[in-house]
């Protein structure tokens, strides 16, 4: 066989294997659920996602959004109201960086000008795509200054973490209603 004619071959089954890959894999299935008034077994259908989920893959255009997940077309991989109430939570405090498709900020030192002896950092991880109570941590760091001018970690009150996250998520709730109307 010929080199060329190898080549031919590999890439046929190639292509062969990734349309059948790409081909539906989903399954139904009928569980009994109940008996009607007439003794006969009622079925739930069920069906079973394909290997790419429910959705399939995209490859041109947009799918419809679900106003739950906040904004349509964000492009972000968590939800878009958490997200952006974060940021909006956050302004005061320098940004060490922001990954929106993975839902995480990171905060440089912060002080408060008001106690120039300690200074605060913080982690948001936004936790899905949904707009729920759980589906944000906060987690807030403090340092004091000691007598010899260096920072050393000092203890955080137990509640900074759950105040932030709560004002992130009353940011998120205003900026949902706001779209809605």
């Amino acid at each position: 066989m010929k080199t060329s004619q190898l080549f031919r071959f590999f890439a046929v089954v190639s292509l062969s294997g990734l349309l059948l890959a790409c081909s539906s894999t989903e399954r139904e299935y009928d569980y009994p659920v109940e008996t009607d008034r007439r003794g006969r077994t009622v079925y739930q259908s069920e069906t079973e996602p394909g290997v790419f989920g429910t959705d399939g893959i995209l490859l041109v255009g947009e799918r419809e959004q679900d106003p739950q997940q906040g904004g349509g077309g964000s492009g972000i991989g968590v939800n878009a109201y958490l997200w952006r109430a974060s940021l909006d939570t956050l302004s005061f405090m320098p940004l060490a960086s922001a990954d929106p498709f993975g839902g995480v900020i990171l905060t440089e030192w912060y002080t408060p000008p008001e106690t120039p002896d300690e200074r605060f950092k913080v982690n948001i991880f936004i936790l899905g795509r949904d707009l729920r109570a759980d589906g944000v941590r906060a987690t807030v760091f403090r340092q004091e200054r000691d007598q010899n001018g260096s920072w050393v970690d000092a203890e955080v009150e137990p509640e900074s973490n759950r105040e932030i996250e709560d004002s992130i998520l009353t940011r998120a709730r205003e900026l949902r209603i706001a779209g809605l109307n």
